[in-house]
């Protein structure tokens, strides 16, 4: 399980990213991780545990935030421990990168900073694989820089081209607005890298609260379906016990219970287009 995204890509069917969009506590995300962790030997499928210590760009200033970074990081590595599954959290300052590498087995850069030079050279100079997630105000082909970036800072280190993948996440549309364009997928494969589509966080609506961000969680499953025939490499799927009662993003996470039903439907469908393609591919 302890895998790039390169190595999860050859499994031949779609690789999971799914936790709790904050770490609320050890006993939380160790049941989630161990129903996860079921859930990945039951499907056959590769899952990595995401969580984050911090959440360093909520809405509000009296919006909670997390652990924070030490104890985070020990929450993370009991995960770790317990579960046996690999677990990616998100870096907000290159000064982070190296001390949180030293304990996940992922690093992810927030769509908010997919811009910024210092932290996704700090994140891909680690060593550790690192899911590059698009922004909300970028086009797909805006992404081919970032990846560059992370390119380059690997190589100066010493850890050749790296381990990266691209994440499509919605783009605004108007203001408290994000829409998919599905195009997206297929033109985030000119970076050579795997493409991973983040169901949850397309169907969020930024500040639609006024003091933090609304969303759609219905409209998940129906964007999960649709990138998964379009050919994804990865999914990534927040998910809560309770998202009505989550910390962060409830409003656009699934509940853990329907995590499994939703990801039996997909595994199911990139078979399918797995093997139509096969098909004309022999025609």
């Amino acid at each position: 399980m302890n895998a790039g995204f390169e190595r999860m890509k050859r499994r031949r069917r779609p690789f999971l990213i799914s936790g709790p969009c904050v770490i609320e506590g050890l006993d939380l995300c160790l049941g989630m991780a161990e129903a996860l962790a079921r859930l990945a030997d039951k499907l056959d499928i590769a899952i990595v545990f995401k969580a984050s210590f911090d959440k360093a760009n909520r809405t509000s200033a009296a919006s909670f935030r997390g652990p924070g970074l030490e104890r985070g990081l020990r929450i993370l590595e009991s995960v770790k421990r317990e579960s046996g599954l690999p677990v990616l959290t998100d870096v907000h300052e290159a000064g982070h990168c190296a001390e949180v590498a030293e304990v996940v087995d992922f690093l992810q850069t927030p769509a908010f900073l997919a811009r910024q030079t210092d932290l996704i050279e700090a994140a891909a100079a680690t060593g550790r694989p690192v899911n590059l997630k698009k922004a909300q105000f970028m086009a797909p082909a805006d992404m081919l820089a970032v990846v560059d970036k992370a390119r380059m800072a690997s190589q100066r280190a010493g850890h050749g081209a790296g381990s990266l993948a691209v994440c499509e996440r919605g783009t605004a549309f108007g203001y408290g607005n994000l829409v998919v364009d599905m195009r997206s997928l297929d033109e985030l494969r000119a970076t050579g890298c795997p493409v991973i589509f983040d169901a949850t966080h397309s169907v969020q609506l930024p500040g639609a609260l006024g003091s933090c961000s609304g969303g759609q969680r219905r409209h998940v499953p129906t964007l999960a379906r649709a990138a998964v025939a379009v050919g994804v490499d990865g999914l990534f799927l927040e998910c809560h016990p309770d998202p009505d009662r989550a910390l962060s993003d409830g409003p656009n996470s699934l509940a853990l219970a329907d995590v499994g039903p939703l990801m039996r439907v997909l595994v199911e469908i990139d078979a399918a287009r797995r093997a139509e393609r096969k098909e004309l591919t022999d025609a």
